[in-house]
């Protein structure tokens, strides 16, 4: 990591932040930023907020109305088939 990352995390108390490294190759990181570029496009684009209360409970509604109605996902990676 970033010399500028190490320092922002020494400068804070210990066992605040766990640094946990994963592979920028992931395929799960493809459903994640999947989940996090819907959200975006639903729930927070074009809207207009007085203050990072309303942003908050803005995003919190929308946090909400995904749980309501989840979608469930079937992992169909084989670890047998990757080697």
């Amino acid at each position: 990591i970033s010399r500028e990352t190490t320092d922002w995390l020494n400068a804070r108390p210990v066992g605040r932040f766990e640094l946990t490294f994963t592979p920028k190759h992931g395929s799960w990181l493809n459903l994640i930023e999947g989940f996090f570029s819907k959200f975006a496009r639903s729930v927070l684009r074009h809207i207009r907020v007085t203050s990072k209360h309303e942003l908050k409970q803005r995003i919190m509604a929308g946090i909400d109305d995904v749980n309501r109605h989840p979608v469930i996902h079937t992992w169909s990676y084989k670890l047998a088939e990757a080697a």
